[in-house]
């Protein structure tokens, strides 16, 4: 018997819940919702699996030295001729996005900042311990049923809905995610599934009534195939739900290497539930390293260096304004990562001039709106898109100036490689990695608010590094000798910054054991989350 039917939870056929029933759990876990996800696992999951294993056979190619480049066989599509469907009134302006995830404070706080969207994230800032995952769901389902206010038992200060919130989009997790608490027919069940599932099924109807909509974030696609089967999902979930098919509306995160090659593709599988691209930055760096990870021409340089201004990521940004914008999809901005540093207003307007450029970058460049990390950033980002773009988008700056190719796309950045950011990687990369197994998925660190991303991005760069033997300020080699010296002596550096209190109740042994094995594995592991999960 289940934990769940032990606490006496009704379950479908087929259906087991292993996760532990906390309060109202049994709100979100109904009959019926799990029989609605149970539906979509058993009609999509073998060609979710399919999908899953065309990635790994690409990247076998990839590895053998081939690059990515435009498909012949879709030729046809991106030089033809045609539209998205037209997007609901409540995402013509989307100027300002902020995204977090998916606890009740930053539900309300997020909704309350006065940005046009609040990307609630079950993904990459979020760690799917099932408590996160379910309570998510909960705190969602009532906003819609307006009963999302709380007060914080620790400061007892009350949180409180204002008029006029931010419109409300959902990110799940992506399709090689499990949520090992579900098993649907004696197998584990997709996390993308599950959390499309249950946020659909129960808010919808409540969504569409208030005025918007069930809008999603799809992340992780490496194909225009993924983005069909998100197609078909969606076809499926509003034919059984009694929805007119186009309801839900996607905007799709181009954050790997072999989506930016297939854009148009992408737009016209979604066509019918089509409200946008977004240039997902820090992912896109990290599947730059990772697909390209054995081709010793495309080691980058340090982190800092890889800016948005130059090379591949140019060229990737300026080609998805031009398709979005040719097809009447919107093209979303990156993501401004900084945290406002408290204490030091010096650091604090440097970090917020950094955001009013890049901002400036992309409203000029013609994007239609931009994500921040944090509610004081809102203001900046919004003055930059409310000066540059005074309409509610730009989707008639058509950017046919821009002429992107292959070689731009793979352009590597020149700059330097030093150890001491190989250091920095180290510190960063173990530091989120110790948040994420206590439960937290966005988490501050040095004045950045960071997610999954860039502890990806940062033991990507470590293995290559080390793989090939990277010289770093000129002279030193690396090599896995050294990314031992230099981890034992960056822990002893975090120690001092955390405290030596803080830094032994963590789960520091777990993170740094975890970190370097697949920092110095001798095949690249697709995804740190993957193993990071039997661990929570």
């Amino acid at each position: 018997m289940s934990p769940a039917q032990a606490n006496g939870l009704s379950l479908p056929k087929g259906v087991v819940i292993k996760g532990a029933l906390g309060p109202r759990f049994d709100e979100i876990l109904t009959p019926d919702a799990l029989a609605f996800v149970a539906d979509l696992q058993r009609r999509f999951n073998e060609t979710r699996k399919r999908l899953l294993s065309l990635r790994a056979e690409r990247q076998k190619r990839f590895d053998a030295g081939e690059t990515p480049d435009f498909l012949a066989e879709t030729r046809h599509i991106r030089e033809g001729d045609w539209q998205v469907a037209p997007i609901p009134a409540d995402l013509q302006d989307r100027r300002v996005e902020i995204t977090g995830p998916v606890d009740r404070k930053m539900i309300i706080n997020a909704l309350n900042s006065g940005a046009k969207v609040f990307m609630a994230d079950f993904e990459d800032a979020s760690s799917p311990v099932w408590a996160n995952m379910i309570e998510g769901q909960l705190n969602l389902r009532d906003r819609w049923a307006g009963q999302i206010d709380f007060t914080d038992k620790t400061t007892g200060k009350a949180y409180k809905l204002k008029d006029k919130p931010a419109v409300l989009i959902i990110r799940p997790r992506g399709w090689h995610l499990p949520e090992a608490h579900i098993e649907i027919d004696g197998e584990t069940a997709s996390g993308s599934l599950v959390d499309f599932g249950l946020y659909v099924f129960h808010n919808a109807k409540a969504a569409l009534a208030a005025g918007s909509g069930p809008y999603f974030y799809l992340p992780k696609l490496e194909s225009h195939l993924e983005a069909r089967l998100w197609n078909d999902v969606f076809v499926a979930a509003q034919n059984a739900l009694g929805l007119k098919v186009g309801t839900i509306k996607a905007t799709v995160l181009i954050e790997t290497l072999p989506a930016a090659f297939e854009m148009d593709e992408i737009l016209f599988e979604l066509r019918d539930h089509m409200a946008g691209l977004n240039c997902g930055r820090w992912d896109y760096i990290f599947s730059f390293i990772k697909k390209l990870a054995r081709n010793a021409a495309y080691v980058l340089p340090d982190r800092s260096q890889v800016v948005m201004t130059k090379a591949f990521l140019r060229a990737y940004s300026l080609l998805l304004i031009k398709t979005c914008h040719r097809r009447g999809a919107f093209a979303m901005g990156g993501m401004a990562a900084q945290i406002p540093v408290k204490n030091n207003p010096e650091a604090n307007a440097a970090a917020f001039a950094k955001v009013k450029a890049d901002k400036e970058r992309e409203a000029g460049d013609g994007h239609d709106g931009t994500w921040v990390a944090h509610p004081d950033l809102v203001p900046v980002a919004m003055e930059v898109f409310d000066r540059l773009m005074p309409q509610a988008n730009q989707l008639d700056k058509l950017r046919e100036d821009v002429q992107v190719g292959r070689e731009n796309l793979l352009e590597v950045h020149q700059g330097t490689r030093s150890e001491e950011g190989f250091r920095e990687n180290i510190r960063v990369g173990v530091q989120y990695l110790e948040a994420w197994l206590r439960g937290r998925g966005a988490v501050p660190i040095y004045n950045m608010m960071e997610d999954a991303a860039t502890a990806e991005i940062s033991r990507a760069q470590i293995w290559q590094f080390v793989q090939y033997g990277v010289e770093v300020d000129g002279g030193t080699k690396v090599t896995a000798d050294l990314f031992k010296r230099c981890l034992t002596q960056e822990m002893e550096r975090v120690k001092g910054e955390l405290g030596a209190d803080a830094y032994d109740k963590g789960r520091f042994p777990e993170a740094i054991a975890l970190f370097s094995q697949l920092s110095l594995a001798p095949e690249f592991e697709e995804f740190l989350t993957v193993p990071a999960y039997g661990k929570l």
